[in-house]
């Protein structure tokens, strides 16, 4: 049997069609197009349904710092998990606090939540948009961190 390490022809990462020649590490078009339609999306519809909502202005305040604080906490999660997978240094307190804040962000919505007087499917709207929001964020900084790594290479 041959070794995992061993490159053929057939079991190489480059997948070959025709002339074009393709890193399937790569993100595609596709894939970027549909994580920020993703974000896009989930921001927007949580900001119109902000914006539409019968609650006190310091309540929508409240609520939209949550979707901010949020989107940059699992950036910063993607991120440190990222750096440390290909060896570069993140201490264990970015580390801690990236998760930190992840966590908090998703504890203060559904302590929000819980406690509105809202609708349920109100509530159920708003911890969806955060959702899809936060994992499409994930989605959007990995594949912005993929391609600026195959055009560095590119060079």
């Amino acid at each position: 049997m041959e070794s995992l390490q061993h490159r053929t022809e057939e079991n190489s990462p480059i997948v070959k069609h025709g002339e074009n020649v393709r890193n399937p590490f790569k993100p595609t078009g596709a894939f970027i197009g549909a994580s920020w339609f993703a974000l896009l999306a989930g921001v927007v519809g949580y900001c119109i349904g902000l914006w539409n909502a019968s609650m006190k202005l310091n309540e929508k305040g409240y609520y939209f710092t949550i979707l901010l604080f949020g989107l940059f906490a699992v950036i910063s999660v993607q991120k440190s998990v990222r750096d440390r997978s290909e060896g570069l240094a993140v201490t264990d307190l970015y580390y801690g606090l990236s998760w930190f804040a992840t966590i908090a962000a998703m504890i203060l919505l559904t302590i929000g939540l819980w406690n509105a007087d809202l609708a349920r499917s109100e509530k159920g709207f708003y911890a969806m948009a955060f959702c899809l929001s936060m994992f499409s964020a994930i989605a959007v900084q990995k594949n912005t961190r993929d391609a600026k790594m195959f055009e560095d290479k590119e060079l």
